[in-house]
């Protein structure tokens, strides 16, 4: 039981930190005056809404592209827990005291793939038919997946993707249908 509550205190701190880590990042690229990114979400991106303090952006497995042309690093437990697929639509709120808040907004068609868990290049990945997706960290310290877990995973449905979100793992001898 104490190792259970000091796994969950260590998670928790993790998640904590990480969404420090972003914020940071965040307040140092609004600082420097980072360079704006290349991505194939700029497109859709450039005709969402922004504010000083509402930004509207698209997910591209990890960050949020803007109007801006910038990416805003999205929370990686929030990505994994709403299961975020790249396509999605973000709206990201700036509160006064500078903390980011994501909601979801506009979520693409998704389909549902069944893979193996992996781990290659120092990053998690799910194989699933004859192509190979990236997943985060997140996703698989959430579920307590192992690499060879069957998983489920979600992608979007009618554009290819390098990120795939973890859905849940299977039963180990559970059938592929």
């Amino acid at each position: 039981m104490a190792d259970e509550s000091k796994l969950a205190a260590v998670r928790n701190m993790l998640e904590a930190a990480e969404t420090s880590i972003n914020s940071a990042k965040q307040i140092l690229n609004e600082l420097i005056g980072d360079k704006p990114i290349k991505s194939d979400y700029v497109p859709t991106a450039k005709n969402l809404k922004m504010s000083d303090n509402i930004i509207e952006g698209v997910f591209d497995g990890q960050n949020m592209i803007g109007p801006d042309k910038r990416a805003y690093p999205v929370p990686a437990n929030y990505a994994s827990k709403s299961k975020l697929v790249q396509g999605d639509i973000l709206k990201l709120t700036i509160q006064p005291d500078g903390t980011f808040l994501y909601k979801q907004i506009g979520p693409t068609e998704r389909k549902t793939l069944i893979g193996i868990l992996g781990f290659d290049d120092n990053q998690y990945k799910v194989v699933a038919g004859n192509k190979t997706y990236k997943v985060l960290l997140a996703s698989v310290t959430y579920f307590h997946a192992e690499v060879g877990d069957k998983v489920t995973i979600v992608v979007p449905a009618k554009q290819d993707s390098e990120w795939a979100a973890i859905e849940n793992i299977l039963p180990k001898g559970s059938a592929e249908k």
